[in-house]
């Protein structure tokens, strides 16, 4: 019996995925290069905003970007299994009420929010089927799984050839029977979440971000310049405004950012996550020194 694997289109999605991402990055590249020597005022301001609304997509679309590498449908006579990404759906074949293509629907389907090709993700309601599931990356291979708890839409690259070793499945009979599973990536975060260590390092983290934007809020009006550059000792001791202090706890945020969602990679796996509470403690720690280099500025007589 032919059972396997049947990945989803991938290339274009990736493709599409990896321009916008690459655009993202430069733009906040050049941002964060613009606000070490724009002066106080509005020019400072929109360079600080800019690269913030570069950077808040980035995890989102290196997520999906990890996702729809990963993604894939696999079937043998016992299950479907669905990965895509931190999302994981195993559905027994005896759970499976039937499956067709999506063109067979009488009224079509409404795309989930933000249809980009290589990521049809979310619930929509449908007149007929009720709450159906995306987890698709092409529209034009549309593949419905019908069962008791909802409608999937799927996407295989070979949508007739996963039908037909379905049907092959369903007459043969299961070898052992099977549970059902379903993860959401919000699984994660709350089982990680229940964890105290974790939690510690996610709160200590968040706290010394807090702590340094704030403080270089209240330097900045009562010290109009500040020297962010290491100085020879017989040289002219060079400044810059104070408003550039901001740098330090954005930057401190953004690493923080980027290392939790490192660390929830890793602490899928029991044996993996020595490496989440590496990767946890050392954006705690790295918010720290950025705490500690904003204390030796400005106690650096100027």
């Amino acid at each position: 019996m032919n059972t396997g694997k049947f990945p989803p289109p991938k290339q274009r999605g990736l493709l599409i995925h990896g321009i916008v991402l690459f655009v993202l990055t430069i733009v906040t590249i050049i941002g964060f290069i613009q606000l070490t020597s724009a002066d106080v005022g509005p020019a400072f301001l929109i360079w600080l905003l800019v690269s913030l609304a570069a950077f808040a997509p980035i995890p989102f679309f290196s997520y999906r970007i990890f996702a729809l590498y990963r993604a894939g449908y696999e079937i043998d006579r016992d299950s479907l299994a669905i990965n895509w990404g931190l999302r994981v759906e195993n559905i027994p074949l005896f759970d499976i009420e039937w499956m067709r293509p999506a063109e067979d629907l009488t009224h079509p389907l409404t795309m989930p929010a933000l249809p980009i090709p290589g990521a049809l993700l979310g619930i929509r309601r449908h007149p007929d089927l009720g709450n159906v599931e995306f987890i698709a990356s092409d529209p034009k291979k549309l593949l419905l799984i019908a069962t008791a708890k909802r409608v999937f839409v799927i996407s295989p690259d070979n949508p007739a050839g996963l039908t037909q070793t379905f049907a092959r499945a369903t007459e043969m009979g299961s070898l052992a029977p099977t549970e059902a599973k379903s993860v959401y990536p919000s699984f994660i975060v709350s089982q990680a979440w229940e964890n105290g260590m974790a939690r510690y390092l996610w709160l200590s983290a968040l706290f010394l971000n807090i702590g340094l934007f704030v403080w270089a809020s209240l330097i900045i009006p009562t010290a109009p310049e500040v020297a962010l550059a290491v100085q020879a000792a017989d040289s002219t001791l060079e400044t810059v405004p104070s408003s550039q202090l901001l740098i330090f706890p954005v930057a401190s945020f953004l690493l923080a950012i980027a290392g939790w969602i490192a660390g929830l990679y890793f602490y899928r796996w029991d044996r993996e996550r020595t490496l989440a509470f590496i990767v946890w403690g050392s954006s705690t720690f790295t918010s720290l020194l950025f705490l500690l280099a904003v204390l030796f500025i400005v106690t650096t007589p100027v």
